[in-house]
């Protein structure tokens, strides 16, 4: 069984229009899957809704087989799910250790903290080099970076990325690729938008392609980063 299935989900943000018309999509254990398509096509909004951010007024969600469809965010967070939003979203005049902490507000054993703070900091080093720098004065990847440390605090099971490599410098979006990539080796399973699909696909096992709320096609990532029409229509020819 899928770590996560989505079935058919009808979502938008309003009543009157629905931004996904029946998405479905799976993420095995251990995976890096993509969602990759053109901008209005849903990729964000399937994370909202997965998360339950938004409201799915039609189909079901499963994470590790059990019924998560409109379920609250801090019960996804308790269970092994976690969703790192596009934008910078880290609390800027608190420190970068005050951060992380605020990830784990969750955790009922508040004795394990400790641990986990160590495993995130040998996991980025700059984090611990920072940890008492206010977080607003770091750098867009340093930012990144922290926001995937607070969710891995949690040890979850699977992270929701969207766009981490967005406003990055090339090489700040290296390293951000190359973090990301060590936090799957460790086990996370990831699923993830990200605005240069072409690397996004090569990092990926698996890659769904959307179009106007609805799944166009899917399969192995490589296969879809080396076919043709995808390739014209959504990697830049």
């Amino acid at each position: 069984m899928p770590l996560l299935e989505v079935r058919g989900i009808v979502a938008g943000y309003t009543k009157e229009l629905d931004i996904l018309k029946g998405v479905s999509l799976d993420v095995e254990e251990g995976q890096v899957v993509s969602i990759i398509g053109p901008n209005g096509a849903g990729k964000s909004t399937v994370f909202k809704t997965i998360f339950g951010v938004l409201h799915a007024t039609e189909g079901q969600i499963f994470f590790k087989k059990r019924k998560i469809t409109n379920a609250r965010p801090k019960e996804l967070l308790c269970n092994g799910l976690c969703f790192v939003p596009q934008g910078r979203n880290v609390f800027p005049l608190m420190t970068v250790g005050e951060n992380l902490e605020l990830g784990a507000f969750v955790l009922k054993d508040k004795g394990n903290l400790k641990r986990r703070l160590e495993t995130v900091y040998t996991l980025f080093p700059i984090l611990e080099k920072r940890r008492d720098q206010k977080a607003g004065s770091l750098s867009g990847g340093e930012m990144q970076m922290l926001e995937m440390g607070r969710a891995l605090l949690l040890k979850p099971q699977l992270i929701l990325l969207d766009e981490p490599s967005l406003g990055l410098s090339p090489l700040m979006a290296k390293d951000v690729f190359q973090k990301i990539t060590e936090v799957n080796r460790e086990g996370t399973a990831i699923l993830m938008v990200e605005q240069n699909a072409d690397k996004s696909l090569k990092m990926s096992d698996y890659a769904y392609v959307l179009e106007e709320g609805r799944n166009k096609c899917d399969g192995p990532a490589e296969e879809i980063r080396t076919d043709s029409e995808i390739k014209k229509l959504y990697l830049g020819g």
